[in-house]
């Protein structure tokens, strides 16, 4: 299971789950099942409902009457949760990260170090690629996705060079990128650079930090009192965002009051502090390097 995707602070992610024999539980990112099996073993009436927009997931099913895969988007949670007759659940695992599958499989164009197309779809039956975001978005729009999700202040100047560079020629794949943006890569920080500029474009084609919203926003009516959040993220958009929502219950604006003026929330933090890959995981698997782990319990 695990050459799929390598999972990240397995250990400390399943102690924070703290599952029930018989309690329902969701691995919203299912992967290569890292966090399932381990699951699975720990129910003896219980069930536990994967999900993941790759249908190449499921090609590694675990082959048991307590595990239910479904192929879709995490967002529609709910929904897909309603379908099976299940209101509440006791525990709800999430690992954000790309898999290593993507990763590794250079067609599917989610990295910068060999030769690929623009492509980054995480669900490759999506209408969006990076090519299309590259050559179609406009100058302000692409700036933008790079201000936003990369946190790049070249963002400008980076939307810039890619519009002159395709008025010559389509660009359609990552070293075509690469090559018309050299000249603003820093030599010193390169790898950091273009992992931003692909991490940008990453978000952009999957909706990425959408998705998180609508399904952390999902979580507060589908936990039990007592339930468990965990999730496990890999850059400052992602932790923040659930950070602030672990912390008050809410995406956006100002967390809400009681009648005595104090801030409620309907999440107690466990962890007040993320916990991180010890030096040895980061060894093992240095892409575990930048993880956050944050646990939640539903008041």
């Amino acid at each position: 299971m695990h050459s799929y995707h390598v999972p990240v602070l397995l250990n400390e992610s399943i102690d924070g789950l703290n599952v029930h024999p018989k309690g329902i539980y969701v691995d919203a990112t299912y992967g290569g099942g890292g966090y399932s099996e381990i699951i699975l073993k720990k129910l003896s009436g219980g069930r536990l409902f994967a999900f993941d927009m790759d249908e190449a997931a499921s090609a590694l099913l675990p082959k048991s009457r307590k595990f239910f895969f479904v192929h879709g988007n995490f967002k529609f949670i709910k929904n897909y949760l309603k379908y099976y007759g299940i209101e509440k659940v006791d525990g709800i695992v999430a690992d954000l990260g790309v898999s290593s599958r993507h990763l590794d499989q250079a067609e599917r164009g989610f990295t910068y170090r060999n030769m690929a197309p623009l492509d980054m779809r995480m669900n490759p039956g999506s209408n969006i690629t990076a090519e299309k975001v590259i050559n179609e978005y406009d100058i302000n729009r692409l700036s933008g996705l790079f201000k936003t999700y990369g946190e790049l202040r070249q963002a400008d100047k980076l939307a810039e060079l890619i519009a002159d560079k395709r008025r010559e020629k389509k660009i359609e794949t990552n070293m075509q990128l690469i090559g018309c943006i050299k000249a603003i890569v820093p030599k010193r920080t390169e790898n950091q650079f273009l992992s931003q500029v692909f991490q940008s474009l990453r978000i952009e084609v999957n909706q990425e930090l959408d998705n998180l919203r609508f399904f952390l926003q999902s979580t507060v009516e589908l936990l039990k009192s007592g339930g468990r959040l965990v999730v496990v993220s890999y850059h400052s958009l992602e932790d923040r965002i659930v950070k602030n929502f672990m912390k008050w219950g809410k995406i956006d604006g100002p967390p809400q009051k009681d009648v005595y003026g104090k801030w409620t929330s309907p999440f107690t933090t466990v962890t007040r502090k993320p916990v991180m890959p010890g030096e040895e995981e980061i060894v093992n698997n240095p892409r575990s390097r930048s993880a956050r782990l944050r646990i939640a319990i539903k008041k």
